[in-house]
């Protein structure tokens, strides 16, 4: 089979967290964000901030690396070839004027929302100040808020475009008329678009950098996964573990997948729903991306 897209849908438990506060809502109190149903939630901008950052110790760590590296999201820059942000995450230049400035990102994410309602709780934080004798423009005494979500079952979605992945697209106009599209490929060893995917397969269970919880552990790696190797482009099954999907549709999901070859890995560590753990379904993920070939837009 050739993979054109990855889908991996994700389930996560999260306690006393802020994982992504937002403004200042409540005057002096860091409020973290919350939908109108009361679920909190994690931008999806968030979420890939935490996937690469995982992405960036995973490709450190590998001894295949070359001279990749994973850009700071303040400067990511335009060499597909090495920086693996601007391969798999994209990127906007407006000094170039043309499309050569603009990549849109091979991999998405959807924002990261609690399956229930969440119990907001605030924080107390009081910062005294302790030097009598300091008479000059030092910290003063002040007190602020924050708030944290008790309990949270999160979802979170992350889909690959396999295809889009090293190439970028030339554009050919006359008479401003577009009549051509040509794919120029910017990674000279083919060996190294199967380990971009691998890495990032392998970070969608390592979410761990969360904004605010510098001094508290966070984890976003799974409960639960479901594990999409697809032969064409659908994001159908992140409707998987949402909690209005019914059992009967969550059957016709996994139907629909293998009516057309597509293949699905379910892992559960809770052993409610399968006997598969999370760690084996990526396992067998790993297994069937080295036993099927990526697919490419470009003729060879």
């Amino acid at each position: 089979m050739k993979i054109k897209s990855i889908l991996v849908s994700i389930v996560a438990p999260m306690s006393d967290h802020a994982a992504n506060r937002g403004e200042k809502l409540l005057g002096n109190a860091s409020s973290i964000k919350r939908r109108p149903d009361g679920r909190v939630y994690i931008s999806g901008q968030m979420q890939r901030h935490v996937l690469f950052s995982a992405l960036e110790r995973l490709n450190a760590d590998d001894e295949q690396n070359g001279s990749t590296y994973v850009s700071n999201g303040d400067g990511v820059s335009l060499d597909i070839s090495k920086d693996l942000r601007s391969d798999l995450g994209g990127f906007l230049d407006t000094n170039q004027g043309d499309y050569s400035g603009r990549r849109t990102a091979p991999l998405t994410a959807t924002p990261a929302i609690a399956l229930e309602e969440s119990e907001v709780g605030r924080d107390l934080l009081i910062r005294l100040k302790m030097d009598g004798q300091n008479k000059g423009e030092g910290k003063k005494q002040a007190l602020a808020t924050n708030e944290y979500s008790q309990t949270d079952t999160m979802l979170m979605n992350f889909h690959l475009d396999v295809g889009a992945i090293g190439l970028t697209k030339q554009y050919e106009y006359a008479d401003e008329k577009h009549i051509a599209t040509r794919y120029e490929d910017h990674l000279t060893d083919a060996s190294e678009k199967m380990r971009r995917v691998k890495l990032f397969l392998e970070a969608t269970n390592s979410m761990t950098d969360y904004a605010n919880q510098a001094r508290n552990a966070v984890s976003g790696e799974p409960q639960k996964v479901l594990i999409v190797l697809d032969n064409r482009h659908s994001r159908k099954a992140i409707r998987y573990f949402a909690p209005q999907t019914t059992d009967a549709e969550r059957e016709n999901i996994l139907k629909e997948l293998g009516s057309r070859g597509a293949m699905y890995f379910l892992g559960d560590d809770t052993g409610m729903s399968t006997e598969t753990p999370v760690y084996e379904a990526y396992q067998k993920a790993f297994k069937a991306l080295q036993e099927n070939e990526l697919y490419t837009p470009i003729a060879h």
